[in-house]
């Protein structure tokens, strides 16, 4: 091949000649520059050759073999740019070695240039005099540093996806659907502004959309802010690109702005910023500076001023850290074909696989169902047999025994209704006696639904029996056939006023109308206010009505026993039995209430400390009352006369039972908690001395004015019986975590404590602690797993002490915490990878995560529940573990049929318990 040389002096030639500038100083010997330049299509062929074993060069990266000396990188020089056609070696072969590919491909940046050809060839030449530099510098460092394996390429991959998912042509097809929609106005031009909604990013993403649309236009030099269709496809073809070099390239182009091949600390600023609004992560957002310092302080350890491409390679390709305990590929893969579903060809045996996993689910639930429903059937066929041989029969028919028989059952249901609710009973039996290995008392409120069902079921066929058939019947009636009834109704009736302006008929229209009312307002879209209803309807929702509507009961009972004892069928006292099936369940809620008004009265509590979170969150920590013993998981009922005197709310109990105070956080949904917040706030200061939350009080003291608070409980959950499980798995949904934060702070006071006794015990002692909260000998409880999942990161404000205190505690791993920030995209996004590189290095240097603000590192978007269950499984073959769930509905289901699924198909058993709010 000739050799030709250039003077970049000289522009005579400037069609068919470039200029190149070259520092030898770069080199130690010398630089070949060779080849023609093609006048039509403007290709320049370039051999630049470092002789072997000059200082700075690489046989193994700047020779394919040992019979190259050169290597050959082919350039598009144009008007406007300078692109990579190929990168070989003397011989023809194509480089495979990516360090060197990766920095060819660096030399693709557009920029403006003026009319000559020979200014823009020369500053491209000049440019890649440059990058020559780089390539000995950059050939110079530690050998791994960069690592190209396969699953680090991998896990790389999964770092940098601008769409959520890629469907090849179907994708591009429904995306030139909706830019014909969007571009039906606008003349078949795409604006920047919709870019983002065109290819499928939300609302939130839109700042993030317009600097990728801005990253692509330059790499194109597309001058304006709109695109056509093939411009669009363009873009597409990059943006669904899944090769790690690619995507690379396209978030390198997004943050260097000014396209000179390398970032600045402005530019890093300005991009976690725009990373941040687009997670909702305004934290970060305000520690933009600080964050764009650490980041070039990890990456720019020379204070050259910026970063390269290959920085941001580096630390994407660092693998992840974290790995699985005890599971391996091939137990994973056994472990999800065991999980595939089996299905039987044989209906029969299907049929009885599904019926058996069903009873070993629910066999506790099964037997009360049972139970209560035989009773019930037995009383209505008693009731129906009666009076079938009574003389009424013969006038009244089948619809007086339908009535009767409705009406036993209703005795009953309104006595069994009130048992689910009475909390000191259920506690104590809970606590004190072994009948919750049978009855199942977790589902107290689910019995009290059911039987609410059942109570409007009876009183429709009671009701119905009567004003359709049986009043019907007696007002027609001849006066033959009405003359057995005189002694039971008196003279015949010829309208229904007759029957309704006695005590039978007035109590049971009241009774039906506030029953209706009290069910309407308990169903969930009134009792959460769901229903998008008129400002009037609107004041007549929500748990408050709900709360004052359910004591209209109280008339309801009175009410009932009136209609039981004017009986227009039965006359003798012994017979009538509607206050006998009451009696009991009456005086025993009459108890808890008044137990419930004692108690609180007698055992007032001081507020230690106020504060307000983020998210609307106020915790209160109050004194503890003499003699209030509780557990880990339980919750209470907080009052305050300043909101309403009558008004008690059920809260979960975020303190552990070792610490010397009790404490709450309240989530402000309602009416009642927005006032109590507000009444609060008045009183409270904001917080001093940089500690967390919005306002602060500590010291009733020092502040008098605080409004006085009442407490009942403590009353047993789900949660409470995680001490029965050597292995938990603790779920909580946003302000649901609060039962979970208890458990763990009374595990991490139970290794003190056990710490302590082993301690003690070797040196012949006692342990300091006399009020540990247990022994170290009957506490099973030795691995916890805790996930919570919140969309905002001021959440995580709520119990960063506990997360950071337990992290530091905990030295031997029995607590393994997740925190989940819903609001950040998922890994993989490029619109959080930003956010997933200052995690890393934050953490390691300084052990905080830049989510949260605790020691615990956050994940982002939702868990994969299906493998939190199956590490768990693999984790603890052959255990039986403790899953509780509190939060929101939603998820219960997923968690359920999870548990159920694993606990079938392994030798790990699963028992969930949910409590929803």
């Amino acid at each position: 091949m000739g050799t030709e040389n250039y003077n970049r002096h000289d522009h005579s030639h400037s069609d068919t000649e470039a200029a190149v500038g070259v520092d030898r100083n770069a080199f130690s010997g010398p630089l070949t520059v060779s080849g023609p330049l093609n006048k039509r299509t403007g290709r320049k062929s370039a051999q630049f050759y470092i002789p072997d074993g000059a200082p700075g060069s690489s046989s193994s990266s700047m020779r394919s073999n040992g019979n190259d000396d050169y290597v050959e990188i082919t350039l598009d020089v144009r008007d406007d740019s300078v692109a990579v056609h190929s990168v070989k070696t003397a011989g023809g072969a194509d480089v495979e070695d990516p360090e060197l590919t990766l920095l060819a491909k660096g030399l693709e940046k557009r920029s403006s240039f003026g009319s000559s050809v020979v200014r823009n060839a020369s500053a491209r030449i000049r440019q890649v005099s440059e990058e020559l530099k780089r390539l000995t510098s950059f050939s110079k460092r530690p050998v791994g540093r960069l690592d190209r394996t396969k699953s680090a390429a991998a896990h790389a991959l999964r770092g940098l996806k601008f769409i959520s998912k890629n469907d090849g042509g179907a994708a591009w097809a429904a995306l030139e659907k909706r830019f014909d929609e969007l571009t039906r106005d606008t003349g078949g031009l795409l604006p920047r502004s919709i870019f983002g909604e065109c290819i499928g990013m939300n609302k939130d993403s839109k700042d993030f959309a317009g600097e990728l649309f801005d990253a692509l236009s330059r790499r194109r030099n597309i001058t304006g802010d709109a695109i056509n269709k093939a411009q669009l496809k363009e873009f597409w073809d990059q943006i669904s690109d899944q090769s790690f070099d690619s995507r690379l390239q396209t978030f390198f182009d997004m943050v260097d702005k000014d396209a000179d091949g390398r970032i600045t600390e402005d530019e890093v600023r300005e991009i976690i910023s725009l990373s941040a609004s687009a997670n909702k992560l305004s934290n970060i957002q305000k520690q933009a500076d600080e964050y764009a310092a650490l980041i070039m302080e990890e990456l720019d350890p020379d204070n050259r001023g910026y970063i390269m491409i290959e920085h941001l390679e580096m630390l994407l390709l660092q693998a992840p850290t974290q790995s699985v305990r005890g599971e391996s590929r091939n137990l994973s893969q056994m472990l999800s074909q065991k999980l595939k579903t089996t299905h039987h060809g044989n209906p029969i045996r299907r049929w009885y696989e599904d019926l058996k996993y069903f009873l070993q689910d629910n066999w506790q639930r099964c037997w009360v169902i049972v139970l209560w429903i035989g009773i019930m059937a037995g009383l209505f066929t008693w009731k129906y047999i009666q009076y079938k041989n009574r003389a009424v029969y013969k006038v009244l028919g089948p619809c007086v025994c339908i009535a009767k028989g409705a009406a036993e059952t209703l005795k009953l249901n309104m006595a069994l209704i009130l048992l689910p609710v009475c909390r000191n009973t259920i506690t104590w039996l809970r606590n004190k006696t072994r009948l919750g290995v049978a009855v199942p008392f977790d589902d107290n409120l689910n019995f009290h639904k059911v039987i609410a069902m059942a109570i409007t079921i009876g009183v429709g066929l009671h009701a119905i029996s009567h004003l359709t058939c049986d009043f019907p019947r007696l007002i027609h009636a001849t006066e033959e056939q009405y003359e057995p009834m005189q002694q039971f109704f008196g003279d015949q009736a010829h309208n229904y006023w007759h029957f309704v302006k006695e005590a039978e008929g007035y109590t049971g229209i009241t009774m039906v109308v506030l029953m209706t009312i009290a069910f309407t307002l308990a169903t969930p879209w009134l009792r959460r206010g769901k229903l998008n209803l008129p400002p009037f309807l609107k004041k007549l929702t929500g748990f408050n009505a709900f709360w004052y509507s359910h004591h209209l009961f109280v008339i309801v009972y009175v009410m009932l026993i009136v209609h039981g004892i004017k009986l227009y069928l039965t006359k003798e006292w012994y017979k009538k039995t509607t206050w006998m099936y009451l009696a009991v369940p009456i005086t025993l809620y009459a108890c808890e209430r008044l137990i419930r008004a004692f108690r609180s009265s007698v055992k007032p509590v001081k507020i230690l400390k106020v504060a307000v979170y983020p998210g609307n969150v106020l915790a209160l920590h109050m004194s503890k009352p003499q003699g209030f013993k509780y557990k880990s998981g339980q919750y209470m009922f907080v009052n305050c006369a300043a909101v309403s005197p009558f008004e008690w709310h059920p809260f979960s109990i975020t303190s552990a039972p070792g610490d010397d105070y009790l404490s709450v956080h309240i989530r402000t949904l309602g009416d009642w908690t927005r006032q109590l917040k507000t009444v609060f706030s008045e009183v409270c200061q904001p917080p001093r001395n940089g500690k967390s939350g919005l306002l602060r009080a500590e010291n009733q003291e020092e502040n008098p004015n605080f409004p006085k608070v009442l407490i009942d409980g403590p009353y047993g959950a789900p949660a409470q019986d995680y001490k029965k499980y050597d292995v938990v798995l603790l779920v909580g949904l946003g302000i649901g975590a609060t039962p979970m934060i208890s458990i763990v702070k009374d595990i991490v006071n139970n290794m003190k404590a056990k710490e302590e006794e082993e301690n003690a015990l070797e040196h012949g002692g006692t342990p300091k602690n006399k009020s540990a909260p247990t022994s170290a000998n009957n506490f099973r409880t030795t691995r916890a797993y805790f996930y919570w999942v919140t969309r905002e990161q001021g959440s995580f404000d709520w119990f960063k002490g506990v997360m950071n205190e337990v992290a530091e505690m905990d030295k031997n791993g029995v607590i393994e915490m997740h925190n989940y920030c819903t609001s950040v995209y998922e890994e993989g996004d490029a619109r959080s990878a930003l956010i997933t590189m200052l995690q890393s290095i934050n953490h390691a240097k300084n052990g905080v995560d830049v989510v949260s603000g605790t020691r615990v590192k956050s994940h982002f978007a939702k868990p994969n529940w299906r493998n939190v269950y199956k590490r768990i499984a693999l984790n603890h073959s052959g255990s039986r573990i403790g899953v509780f769930y509190c939060g929101a509905p939603a998820p219960t289901k997923e968690l359920k049929q999870l548990a159920l699924d694993f606990s079938h198909k392994t030798s790990t058993k699963f028992d969930f318990h949910k409590e929803n709010f």
